[in-house]
């Protein structure tokens, strides 16, 4: 059985594996206080040109995405996100139940707007009972999205403007920015991401890694007491090694970008074959991650031989499914699935 139900299938790129035998039996502090953290963190910010970031790594992006938003917010404030964020969609309500409100607006496959997120804001302080409503603290956007499109540099320029108009937060996650990178139509680079946002992770369990986000703050702006509160809300590893030899092992000889370069060139072989025998495309995704919409009976049929992931229901008769490639995805593999698409 072939799997392209999601890009964290497999488990980790065989270096980090080499790397985790390579140093099993050493002897180091816990917490993430180790060398390699400190070494993993001083690769990140040399790669995003950025020695006043202050990096941290968190188990996984849930975790990431829901302790990002507590600690930076107030009380009384919530965070706005497309109606199709991950934090409002696909996360188990984490963040509400953490105390704060997912603040919604219209979402353009995946993407939010800047005049959405300034007219919400506007609305907001224009209503003269505000004090008695949940305050918009935070801007929450994926890169990628959750299906798979990307935001242009003007895009996020826009947004961060906005942001910065209101006093607000510009929170970017990358669980799967490696795959946003490294795609055709992406304008951006990483430096450039880190200087048009507050906040942002770089995604190691969708990337190669067997778990574990990078986050960086990037402008002096880590909360009080940041591994404290990870570390309450049970995200905070004794073992932190396993983290930071991971990130250390990814960003040494531009590893993580070229693994990342793998999934998107496969995702272009399989979406050149799905084009060539007509399949609907549900979503135009330039990144790892591929909407088509399927005849219900055709896709029974394909299950029997390949994973896939269930995205939505597009009528009575038909179905859009996601196809993700990945960091691990091989040529075998594409040619395989196309004898049976």
């Amino acid at each position: 059985m072939l799997s392209f139900a999601s890009d964290y299938t497999e488990g980790a790129h065989e270096k980090i594996l080499q790397r985790f035998v390579e140093t099993n039996l050493e002897q180091l502090p816990g917490y993430g206080s180790d060398h390699y953290c400190d070494e993993a963190k001083e690769k990140i910010k040399k790669t995003i040109e950025m020695p006043e970031a202050d990096v941290w790594f968190l188990t996984g992006g849930t975790q990431t995405n829901e302790i990002v938003v507590d600690t930076m917010l107030a009380k009384y404030e919530g965070v706005i996100s497309a109606v199709t964020g991950h934090i409002s969609a696909h996360e188990a309500g984490a963040v509400e139940f953490n105390g704060h409100e997912v603040l919604t607006v219209p979402g353009y496959e995946g993407k939010l707007k800047a005049q959405d997120v300034r007219n919400y804001v506007r609305n907001f302080y224009a209503d003269e009972n505000h004090d008695h409503m949940v305050f918009p603290g935070m801007v929450y956007i994926s890169y990628p999205t959750e299906y798979g499109t990307i935001y242009s540099k003007n895009e996020l320029e826009e947004i961060y403007d906005v942001c910065k108009e209101y006093n607000m937060t510009l929170f970017v996650d990358g669980a799967r920015l490696g795959y946003g990178l490294m795609c055709k139509e992406c304008d951006i680079t990483i430096k450039e991401l880190a200087r048009l946002c507050d906040v942002f992770y770089i995604g190691g369990t969708k990337v190669g890694a067997l778990c574990g986000e990078a986050v960086v703050f990037t402008s002096n702006n880590t909360p009080k007491h940041f591994l404290t509160s990870v570390k309450q809300h049970g995200a905070l590893l004794a073992k932190g090694r396993l983290l930071g030899i991971q990130f250390d092992t990814l960003f040494t000889d531009n590893l993580y970008f070229e693994i990342s370069q793998n999934a998107i060139d496969r995702a272009e072989e399989l979406r050149a074959a799905l084009a060539e025998k007509n399949y609907k495309f549900a979503v135009d995704s330039p990144t790892n991650q591929i909407f088509v919409v399927v005849d219900n009976d055709k896709l029974k049929k394909l299950q029997e031989s390949v994973s896939v992931g269930f995205w939505e229901k597009y009528d009575d008769n038909n179905t859009v499914i996601r196809f993700a490639t990945s960091w691990a995805t091989t040529k075998e593999q594409i040619e395989t699935v196309k004898g049976i698409i």
